[in-house]
Protein backbone atom coordinates (compact mmCIF):
# COMPACT_ATOMS: atom_id res chain seq x y z
CA UNK A 1 0.00 0.00 0.00
CA UNK A 2 2.84 2.41 0.81
CA UNK A 3 4.15 2.65 -2.79
CA UNK A 4 0.60 3.26 -3.98
CA UNK A 5 0.12 6.34 -1.77
CA UNK A 6 2.46 8.68 -3.72
CA UNK A 7 0.80 7.57 -6.96
CA UNK A 8 -2.66 8.23 -5.53
CA UNK A 9 -1.53 11.65 -4.30
CA UNK A 10 -0.08 12.35 -7.73
CA UNK A 11 -3.39 11.56 -9.41
CA UNK A 12 -5.25 13.70 -6.87
CA UNK A 13 -3.05 16.80 -7.10
CA UNK A 14 -2.69 16.61 -10.89
CA UNK A 15 -6.45 16.33 -11.33
CA UNK A 16 -7.03 19.06 -8.77
CA UNK A 17 -4.71 21.51 -10.52
CA UNK A 18 -6.17 20.76 -13.93
CA UNK A 19 -9.69 21.42 -12.67
CA UNK A 20 -8.70 24.58 -10.77
CA UNK A 21 -6.72 25.96 -13.70
CA UNK A 22 -9.63 25.37 -16.04
CA UNK A 23 -12.10 27.05 -13.68
CA UNK A 24 -9.95 30.08 -12.82
CA UNK A 25 -8.60 30.76 -16.29
CA UNK A 26 -12.08 30.61 -17.75
CA UNK A 27 -13.60 32.53 -14.84
CA UNK A 28 -11.06 35.36 -14.97
CA UNK A 29 -11.81 35.85 -18.64
CA UNK A 30 -15.52 36.11 -17.95
CA UNK A 31 -15.00 39.17 -15.75
CA UNK A 32 -15.31 42.55 -17.41
CA UNK A 33 -12.52 45.15 -17.11
CA UNK A 34 -13.48 48.49 -15.64
CA UNK A 35 -10.98 50.25 -17.92
CA UNK A 36 -12.68 48.81 -21.02
CA UNK A 37 -16.36 49.30 -20.16
CA UNK A 38 -18.18 51.11 -22.93
CA UNK A 39 -21.84 51.44 -21.98
CA UNK A 40 -23.67 54.38 -23.53
CA UNK A 41 -24.05 57.44 -21.26
CA UNK A 42 -27.37 57.54 -19.38
CA UNK A 43 -29.94 60.19 -20.25
CA UNK A 44 -29.12 61.84 -16.94
CA UNK A 45 -25.93 61.27 -15.02
CA UNK A 46 -26.92 60.36 -11.44
CA UNK A 47 -25.17 62.19 -8.63
CA UNK A 48 -22.42 60.16 -6.92
CA UNK A 49 -21.13 60.59 -3.37
CA UNK A 50 -17.59 59.27 -2.94
CA UNK A 51 -16.95 58.23 0.68
CA UNK A 52 -13.75 57.03 2.30
CA UNK A 53 -12.42 56.63 5.84
CA UNK A 54 -8.85 57.56 6.75
CA UNK A 55 -6.88 56.93 9.90
CA UNK A 56 -3.23 58.01 10.04
CA UNK A 57 -3.01 58.19 6.24
CA UNK A 58 -1.24 61.55 6.10
CA UNK A 59 1.57 60.11 3.98
CA UNK A 60 -0.76 58.84 1.25
CA UNK A 61 -4.15 60.54 1.36
CA UNK A 62 -3.12 63.74 -0.44
CA UNK A 63 -1.93 61.95 -3.58
CA UNK A 64 -4.98 59.67 -3.64
CA UNK A 65 -7.50 62.48 -3.16
CA UNK A 66 -5.85 64.42 -5.97
CA UNK A 67 -6.79 61.59 -8.37
CA UNK A 68 -10.34 61.54 -6.99
CA UNK A 69 -10.68 65.28 -7.59
CA UNK A 70 -9.52 64.73 -11.18
CA UNK A 71 -12.36 62.32 -12.02
CA UNK A 72 -14.16 63.44 -15.17
CA UNK A 73 -17.60 62.54 -13.82
CA UNK A 74 -20.11 65.39 -14.22
CA UNK A 75 -21.87 65.36 -10.82
CA UNK A 76 -20.16 64.17 -7.67
CA UNK A 77 -19.21 65.05 -4.11
CA UNK A 78 -16.37 63.70 -1.99
CA UNK A 79 -16.84 62.97 1.71
CA UNK A 80 -13.67 62.17 3.66
CA UNK A 81 -14.02 60.84 7.20
CA UNK A 82 -10.96 61.38 9.39
CA UNK A 83 -11.26 58.50 11.86
CA UNK A 84 -9.45 59.60 15.05
CA UNK A 85 -6.11 60.19 13.30
CA UNK A 86 -3.19 61.42 15.37
CA UNK A 87 -0.96 62.34 12.43
CA UNK A 88 -1.34 64.93 9.64
CA UNK A 89 -4.38 63.26 8.00
CA UNK A 90 -6.90 65.81 9.26
CA UNK A 91 -4.74 68.79 8.33
CA UNK A 92 -4.09 67.44 4.82
CA UNK A 93 -7.79 66.84 4.22
CA UNK A 94 -8.79 70.24 5.58
CA UNK A 95 -6.24 71.94 3.33
CA UNK A 96 -7.60 70.13 0.29
CA UNK A 97 -11.20 70.96 1.27
CA UNK A 98 -10.24 74.64 1.50
CA UNK A 99 -9.44 74.59 -2.22
CA UNK A 100 -12.24 72.27 -3.40
CA UNK A 101 -15.88 72.99 -2.46
CA UNK A 102 -16.99 69.51 -3.52
CA UNK A 103 -14.83 67.96 -0.78
CA UNK A 104 -16.16 67.89 2.78
CA UNK A 105 -14.32 66.47 5.78
CA UNK A 106 -15.89 64.80 8.80
CA UNK A 107 -13.68 64.48 11.87
CA UNK A 108 -14.41 61.61 14.26
CA UNK A 109 -13.08 62.12 17.78
CA UNK A 110 -14.57 59.15 19.62
CA UNK A 111 -15.77 55.70 18.62
CA UNK A 112 -19.16 54.56 19.92
CA UNK A 113 -19.31 51.08 21.44
CA UNK A 114 -20.20 48.17 19.20
CA UNK A 115 -18.53 49.51 16.07
CA UNK A 116 -15.25 49.06 14.28
CA UNK A 117 -13.62 52.38 13.49
CA UNK A 118 -13.76 51.89 9.72
CA UNK A 119 -17.36 50.68 9.52
CA UNK A 120 -18.50 53.51 11.81
CA UNK A 121 -16.65 56.07 9.68
CA UNK A 122 -18.13 54.76 6.43
CA UNK A 123 -21.62 54.63 7.95
CA UNK A 124 -21.23 58.20 9.18
CA UNK A 125 -19.94 59.44 5.82
CA UNK A 126 -22.69 57.64 3.91
CA UNK A 127 -25.34 59.23 6.13
CA UNK A 128 -24.24 62.62 4.75
CA UNK A 129 -24.26 61.49 1.14
CA UNK A 130 -26.62 63.29 -1.23
CA UNK A 131 -25.93 61.13 -4.27
CA UNK A 132 -28.08 58.55 -6.04
CA UNK A 133 -25.00 56.31 -5.81
CA UNK A 134 -22.36 56.02 -3.11
CA UNK A 135 -18.85 54.97 -4.04
CA UNK A 136 -16.99 53.51 -1.07
CA UNK A 137 -13.23 53.62 -1.53
CA UNK A 138 -10.02 53.76 0.51
CA UNK A 139 -7.76 56.66 1.37
CA UNK A 140 -4.86 55.36 -0.73
CA UNK A 141 -6.61 54.35 -3.97
CA UNK A 142 -5.58 56.10 -7.19
CA UNK A 143 -8.16 56.52 -9.95
CA UNK A 144 -7.90 56.94 -13.69
CA UNK A 145 -10.05 59.98 -14.61
CA UNK A 146 -12.69 57.98 -16.49
CA UNK A 147 -13.09 55.16 -13.93
CA UNK A 148 -16.22 56.49 -12.23
CA UNK A 149 -17.91 57.54 -15.47
CA UNK A 150 -17.43 54.08 -16.98
CA UNK A 151 -18.67 52.36 -13.81
CA UNK A 152 -21.84 54.43 -13.44
CA UNK A 153 -22.75 54.11 -17.12
CA UNK A 154 -22.40 50.33 -16.84
CA UNK A 155 -24.39 50.15 -13.59
CA UNK A 156 -27.20 52.21 -15.09
CA UNK A 157 -27.27 50.20 -18.31
CA UNK A 158 -27.40 46.84 -16.50
CA UNK A 159 -29.50 47.77 -13.45
CA UNK A 160 -26.80 46.89 -10.92
CA UNK A 161 -27.27 47.77 -7.26
CA UNK A 162 -23.62 47.04 -6.45
CA UNK A 163 -20.64 47.27 -8.78
CA UNK A 164 -17.21 46.57 -7.35
CA UNK A 165 -13.72 46.36 -8.85
CA UNK A 166 -10.41 44.86 -7.75
CA UNK A 167 -7.55 47.37 -8.22
CA UNK A 168 -4.05 46.59 -9.35
CA UNK A 169 -2.10 45.95 -6.14
CA UNK A 170 1.49 47.09 -6.15
CA UNK A 171 4.28 47.48 -3.65
CA UNK A 172 8.05 47.71 -3.40
CA UNK A 173 10.07 44.62 -4.21
CA UNK A 174 9.44 41.38 -6.03
CA UNK A 175 8.91 39.38 -2.83
CA UNK A 176 5.77 41.38 -2.14
CA UNK A 177 4.71 40.98 -5.77
CA UNK A 178 4.93 37.19 -5.41
CA UNK A 179 2.75 37.31 -2.29
CA UNK A 180 0.23 39.68 -3.90
CA UNK A 181 -0.17 37.30 -6.82
CA UNK A 182 -0.75 34.34 -4.49
CA UNK A 183 -3.29 36.37 -2.51
CA UNK A 184 -5.06 37.32 -5.73
CA UNK A 185 -5.32 33.69 -6.82
CA UNK A 186 -6.66 32.61 -3.42
CA UNK A 187 -9.13 35.52 -3.46
CA UNK A 188 -10.39 34.50 -6.90
CA UNK A 189 -10.71 30.82 -6.01
CA UNK A 190 -12.50 31.61 -2.74
CA UNK A 191 -14.99 34.19 -4.04
CA UNK A 192 -15.69 32.83 -7.55
CA UNK A 193 -16.36 36.43 -8.66
CA UNK A 194 -17.68 35.46 -12.09
CA UNK A 195 -20.62 33.79 -10.30
CA UNK A 196 -21.56 36.91 -8.33
CA UNK A 197 -24.06 38.20 -10.95
CA UNK A 198 -25.98 34.90 -10.73
CA UNK A 199 -28.81 35.50 -8.26
CA UNK A 200 -29.21 31.74 -7.80
CA UNK A 201 -25.58 31.28 -6.66
CA UNK A 202 -24.27 32.11 -3.19
CA UNK A 203 -21.05 33.68 -4.56
CA UNK A 204 -20.74 37.21 -3.18
CA UNK A 205 -18.24 39.91 -2.41
CA UNK A 206 -17.19 43.51 -2.73
CA UNK A 207 -13.85 45.29 -2.55
CA UNK A 208 -13.06 48.16 -0.20
CA UNK A 209 -11.12 50.03 -2.86
CA UNK A 210 -14.13 50.43 -5.16
CA UNK A 211 -17.65 49.61 -4.10
CA UNK A 212 -20.35 51.51 -6.01
CA UNK A 213 -23.82 51.05 -4.49
CA UNK A 214 -27.26 52.48 -5.11
CA UNK A 215 -27.94 54.73 -2.15
CA UNK A 216 -31.60 53.73 -1.77
CA UNK A 217 -30.73 50.02 -1.63
CA UNK A 218 -27.83 50.58 0.74
CA UNK A 219 -29.97 52.57 3.16
CA UNK A 220 -32.86 50.12 2.94
CA UNK A 221 -30.44 47.40 4.08
CA UNK A 222 -29.37 49.44 7.11
CA UNK A 223 -26.17 50.92 5.75
CA UNK A 224 -23.07 49.59 7.50
CA UNK A 225 -24.96 48.86 10.73
CA UNK A 226 -25.34 45.13 9.93
CA UNK A 227 -21.55 45.05 9.36
CA UNK A 228 -20.55 47.17 12.34
CA UNK A 229 -18.14 44.57 13.79
CA UNK A 230 -16.98 42.90 10.57
CA UNK A 231 -13.27 43.39 9.75
CA UNK A 232 -14.19 41.93 6.33
CA UNK A 233 -16.94 44.51 5.88
CA UNK A 234 -16.33 44.88 2.14
CA UNK A 235 -16.85 41.17 1.42
CA UNK A 236 -19.88 41.06 3.68
CA UNK A 237 -21.36 44.17 2.07
CA UNK A 238 -21.57 42.07 -1.08
CA UNK A 239 -23.25 39.30 0.90
CA UNK A 240 -25.75 41.75 2.36
CA UNK A 241 -26.78 42.93 -1.10
CA UNK A 242 -26.87 39.39 -2.50
CA UNK A 243 -29.04 38.10 0.36
CA UNK A 244 -31.66 40.68 -0.52
CA UNK A 245 -31.75 39.82 -4.22
CA UNK A 246 -29.86 42.88 -5.43
CA UNK A 247 -27.95 42.62 -8.72
CA UNK A 248 -24.18 42.72 -8.22
CA UNK A 249 -21.06 42.46 -10.35
CA UNK A 250 -17.31 42.35 -9.71
CA UNK A 251 -14.85 43.69 -12.29
CA UNK A 252 -11.12 43.67 -12.92
CA UNK A 253 -9.92 47.15 -12.01
CA UNK A 254 -6.36 46.88 -13.28
CA UNK A 255 -5.72 49.78 -15.65
CA UNK A 256 -8.29 52.02 -13.93
CA UNK A 257 -7.48 51.64 -10.20
CA UNK A 258 -4.22 51.16 -8.34
CA UNK A 259 -3.32 50.90 -4.68
CA UNK A 260 -0.12 50.34 -2.75
CA UNK A 261 -1.41 47.41 -0.72
CA UNK A 262 1.42 47.04 1.80
CA UNK A 263 4.98 48.27 2.03
CA UNK A 264 6.60 44.90 2.68
CA UNK A 265 5.88 41.21 3.15
CA UNK A 266 6.09 41.68 6.92
CA UNK A 267 3.58 44.53 6.79
CA UNK A 268 1.24 42.32 4.76
CA UNK A 269 1.43 39.53 7.33
CA UNK A 270 0.76 41.99 10.15
CA UNK A 271 -2.00 43.70 8.19
CA UNK A 272 -3.86 40.43 7.62
CA UNK A 273 -3.77 39.79 11.36
CA UNK A 274 -7.06 41.64 11.87
CA UNK A 275 -9.09 40.00 9.08
CA UNK A 276 -7.41 36.77 7.99
CA UNK A 277 -9.26 34.75 10.62
CA UNK A 278 -12.43 36.81 10.10
CA UNK A 279 -12.57 35.67 6.48
CA UNK A 280 -13.29 32.14 7.77
CA UNK A 281 -16.04 33.44 10.08
CA UNK A 282 -13.74 32.54 12.98
CA UNK A 283 -13.87 28.80 12.30
CA UNK A 284 -10.63 27.05 13.38
CA UNK A 285 -11.48 23.88 11.47
CA UNK A 286 -11.67 25.85 8.24
CA UNK A 287 -8.23 27.36 8.84
CA UNK A 288 -6.87 23.87 9.52
CA UNK A 289 -8.51 22.47 6.41
CA UNK A 290 -7.05 25.29 4.35
CA UNK A 291 -3.56 24.72 5.73
CA UNK A 292 -3.78 21.00 4.99
CA UNK A 293 -4.99 21.66 1.46
CA UNK A 294 -2.19 24.12 0.88
CA UNK A 295 0.42 21.62 2.03
CA UNK A 296 -1.04 18.93 -0.21
CA UNK A 297 -1.54 20.95 -3.38
CA UNK A 298 1.21 23.59 -3.22
CA UNK A 299 4.09 22.04 -1.29
CA UNK A 300 3.81 18.27 -1.68
CA UNK A 301 4.05 18.26 -5.52
CA UNK A 302 7.38 20.09 -5.33
CA UNK A 303 8.73 17.80 -2.63
CA UNK A 304 7.57 14.79 -4.64
CA UNK A 305 9.85 15.76 -7.54
CA UNK A 306 12.78 14.74 -5.36
CA UNK A 307 11.10 11.77 -3.69
CA UNK A 308 9.38 9.88 -6.50
CA UNK A 309 10.16 8.50 -9.94
CA UNK A 310 8.48 7.07 -13.02
CA UNK A 311 4.78 7.69 -13.58
CA UNK A 312 4.37 9.10 -10.08
CA UNK A 313 7.09 11.66 -10.76
CA UNK A 314 5.44 12.53 -14.07
CA UNK A 315 2.09 13.18 -12.42
CA UNK A 316 3.63 15.52 -9.87
CA UNK A 317 5.73 17.26 -12.52
CA UNK A 318 2.56 17.86 -14.52
CA UNK A 319 0.83 19.24 -11.43
CA UNK A 320 3.73 21.63 -10.79
CA UNK A 321 3.70 22.78 -14.42
CA UNK A 322 -0.03 23.52 -14.33
CA UNK A 323 0.32 25.26 -10.95
CA UNK A 324 3.06 27.58 -12.14
CA UNK A 325 1.29 28.20 -15.45
CA UNK A 326 -1.82 29.22 -13.55
CA UNK A 327 0.25 31.48 -11.33
CA UNK A 328 1.73 33.24 -14.37
CA UNK A 329 -1.69 33.58 -15.98
CA UNK A 330 -3.09 35.19 -12.82
CA UNK A 331 -0.66 38.10 -13.16
CA UNK A 332 -2.48 39.15 -16.35
CA UNK A 333 -5.40 40.23 -14.18
CA UNK A 334 -3.52 41.73 -11.23
CA UNK A 335 -0.99 43.91 -13.01
CA UNK A 336 2.05 42.04 -11.65
CA UNK A 337 5.14 40.69 -13.38
CA UNK A 338 4.39 37.45 -15.20
CA UNK A 339 7.31 35.62 -13.62
CA UNK A 340 5.96 36.25 -10.13
CA UNK A 341 3.69 33.31 -10.92
CA UNK A 342 6.71 31.00 -11.03
CA UNK A 343 7.02 31.49 -7.26
CA UNK A 344 3.35 30.82 -6.54
CA UNK A 345 4.04 28.04 -3.95
CA UNK A 346 6.27 30.40 -1.96
CA UNK A 347 3.72 33.21 -2.03
CA UNK A 348 0.95 30.79 -1.08
CA UNK A 349 2.98 29.54 1.88
CA UNK A 350 3.42 33.11 3.15
CA UNK A 351 -0.27 33.87 2.69
CA UNK A 352 -1.25 30.62 4.42
CA UNK A 353 1.08 31.44 7.30
CA UNK A 354 -0.54 34.88 7.61
CA UNK A 355 -4.02 33.35 7.97
CA UNK A 356 -2.87 30.75 10.53
CA UNK A 357 -1.02 33.48 12.42
CA UNK A 358 -4.16 35.64 12.37
CA UNK A 359 -6.10 32.81 14.02
CA UNK A 360 -3.43 32.12 16.63
CA UNK A 361 -2.99 35.79 17.57
CA UNK A 362 -6.75 36.41 17.68
CA UNK A 363 -7.38 33.39 19.90
CA UNK A 364 -4.46 34.21 22.18
CA UNK A 365 -5.59 37.80 22.62
CA UNK A 366 -9.26 36.92 22.74
CA UNK A 367 -9.94 39.44 19.97
CA UNK A 368 -8.31 41.80 17.49
CA UNK A 369 -6.66 45.20 17.67
CA UNK A 370 -7.51 47.52 14.79
CA UNK A 371 -6.93 51.24 14.45
CA UNK A 372 -5.83 51.37 18.07
CA UNK A 373 -8.94 49.72 19.55
CA UNK A 374 -9.38 46.22 20.98
CA UNK A 375 -12.47 44.22 19.96
CA UNK A 376 -13.35 41.04 21.92
CA UNK A 377 -13.72 37.88 19.86
CA UNK A 378 -17.11 37.06 21.37
CA UNK A 379 -18.49 40.36 20.02
CA UNK A 380 -16.92 39.85 16.61
CA UNK A 381 -18.36 36.34 16.33
CA UNK A 382 -21.81 37.60 17.28
CA UNK A 383 -21.95 39.91 14.24
CA UNK A 384 -22.99 37.26 11.71
CA UNK A 385 -25.02 37.65 8.55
Amino acid sequence: MAPFLPLALGILVAAGWLVLAGVLMRGNRRLRRLAALGAAPPARWPRVSIVFAARNEGHAVGAAVTTMLALDYPDWELIAVNDRSDDSTGAVLDALAGCEPRLSVVHVGTLPPGWLGKTHALHLGAARASGDFILFTDADVHFRPDALRRAVAHAEATGLALLTAVPALHGPGHALGVCVNAFSLAFTAWLRPWRIPDLHCDAHGSVGAFGLVRTATYRALGGHAPLRLRPDDDIKLGLLFKQHGARCELLHGSGALTVAWYGSVGAMVRGLEKNGYAATDYRPWLVGLGAAGQALFFLWPIAALGLTHGATWGLHAGAVAVMLGLGCDQTRFTGGRWWHGLFLPLGAAVFGYAVVRSMVVTLRRGGIVWRGTFYPLRELRANRL
